[in-house]
């Protein structure tokens, strides 16, 4: 079957959040609406400002066929979140986030464990959504925060898969993300989450280094980065990353999106 150039898309709202439109499906990833100015909330007494403006914002939606929440962190699921998404709406988490969730009033959860898949169907269509491991921290510190999430999205069409993507969520670099590749196949895109966040001092995200190891072990034809400016405890700014990947001389392109744009996710 022929593809259209733009049958995967990306409209970045800021953070982690994404619409995704994904053949005939649309996702949510990330739910962050705050504004500038206003703190997240992280647990343990730890707040992040917010230092720029969201570009989605719940009344711009269109009708969601799901949500993608990588973990429960209040940079990526915050109050003005719950108190405007549909109950109703499916949301693809982690166990931990599921159970916050059903606290919250939201019906449709789905809990997936690490390799676990959630499947939404439309006609001769599929997006298959797979659960990929991740750590959100070193050492203890990873006991202390929330339980993460990456996710594989596939579009299946006539039994096939037409494009495959990869969101890493709020992990560090790990050699077994390489697993990613191993149990799902070649990806046409890795969209990490970067900025090197610091907690604590440690860092608890991927900072530029540990994105381009990313980028080194998927070899991927597209990267698109998020996560890197929008809150305080950010520590490695998109540069870094961009600059690492070009000394490195990586094969692939990296294709930042701006707030507010919307970007093919195919070559």
């Amino acid at each position: 079957m022929a593809e259209r150039a733009d049958d995967v898309t990306m409209t970045f709202g800021g953070n982690a959040t994404m619409l995704l439109r994904i053949g005939g499906f649309t996702l949510l990833t990330d739910p962050n609406f705050l504004h500038r100015g206003q703190r997240a909330r992280l647990g343990y007494g730890l707040r992040s400002k917010r230092l720029t403006e969201p570009a989605l914002l719940p009344t711009q939606l269109p009708a969601l066929d799901g949500i993608l929440l990588s973990h429960m962190h209040g940079d990526h699921w915050d109050r003005i979140a719950t108190k405007s998404l549909p109950k109703e709406t499916p949301v693809v988490t982690t166990p931990e986030a599921a159970t916050c969730l059903a606290d919250r009033g939201f019906t449709g959860t789905a809990d997936l464990r690490a390799w676990q898949t959630h499947v939404f169907s439309r006609d001769s269509e599929a997006l298959r959504v797979t659960s990929a491991p991740g750590v959100h921290g070193p050492g203890p510190l990873s006991r202390l925060l929330p339980q993460v999430m990456g996710s594989v999205l596939e579009l299946v069409r006539d039994g096939e898969v037409s494009w495959r993507g990869y969101i890493s969520g709020d992990t560090l670099y790990r050699p077994f993300l390489g697993e990613v590749l191993e149990r799902c196949g070649p990806l046409d895109v890795v969209i990490p989450h970067l900025g090197g966040t610091k907690v604590l001092g440690l860092t608890v995200t991927m900072d530029g280094r540990q994105g381009a190891d990313l980028v080194e072990l998927l070899k991927p034809p597209v990267t698109v980065p998020v996560h890197y400016d929008d809150y305080s405890l950010f520590a490695s700014p998109l540069g870094e990353f961009v600059a690492e990947v070009a000394r490195r001389e990586l094969p692939g392109t990296v294709r930042p999106a701006y707030r507010g744009e919307t970007i093919s996710l195919r070559a």
